[in-house]
């Protein structure tokens, strides 16, 4: 099973994509996070990272492909979150996946309103030890900038600034967008309207997937 989910920044990919992996047993690989991981760890690899993504900016396609190669083979199947972003990767994780004979099942496109993905990203925080995310809007840490979780320091991402939410827009519209076209050459691409609360959301992923995929229990 493998199945690419898509969307703007913003959408709930990374939200969505958890709970999906918790129901269906799926490895969730997340670029977002795995590149965090590297960034904290301080290797070479998150330096590089670091800098793109403090700009908003993709990290080059050679690094991304290269880490996520080491995970697609894996035997409960993989929910991709965050990848493909660009057409180049899209033909490369192809590609990777004619050698394990198994490709890509459903790509999933979860679409948002632009206002409403500019008013969710300014309105995310996330904390900097165990990564759990905080709308300070709707679902905010019980005290101001502490994790209720752990007790690490919440704050919105660099990448998640006013300035950065605009220019991320714009490279996803500008680069991964097309991805879309390149999947629906392909195959169908299936559009999920990713609004109302993530109960709501979470139902019709869920049924879009036991639709495509009858083997999968995914209540």
């Amino acid at each position: 099973m493998r199945i690419v989910l898509m969307g703007p920044p913003g959408a709930g990919k990374g939200t969505q994509a958890r709970r999906l992996s918790e129901s269906t047993g799926m490895k969730h690989l997340s670029t977002g996070d795995m590149l965090r991981a590297e960034v904290a760890s301080g290797s070479e690899l998150g330096l590089l990272a670091k800098e793109f993504m403090d700009r908003g900016d993709l990290v080059p396609d050679s690094n991304i492909i290269a880490m996520i190669q080491q995970h697609i083979d894996h035997p409960a199947g993989i929910l991709l979150d965050g990848f493909p972003r660009t057409v180049v990767q899209a033909k490369a994780l192809d590609e990777a996946l004619e050698q394990t004979t198994t490709p890509v099942d459903q790509v999933i496109h979860m679409s948002v309103d632009i206002d409403e993905l500019v008013k969710r990203l300014s309105n995310r925080a996330l904390c900097g030890d165990c990564q759990t995310p905080y709308s300070l809007e709707s679902d905010p840490p019980s005290q101001p900038g502490i994790c209720d979780n752990c007790g690490g320091s919440v704050a919105v991402r660099v990448d998640d600034r006013p300035e950065a939410v605009t220019h991320r827009m714009k490279v996803y519209q500008d680069l991964t967008a097309p991805v879309l076209d390149y999947y629906k050459s392909h195959g169908d691409v299936v559009e999920i309207v990713a609004t109302g609360s993530p109960d709501e959301v979470f139902e019709k992923l869920s049924q879009t997937i036991k639709s495509g995929m009858p083997g999968v229990n995914a209540n």
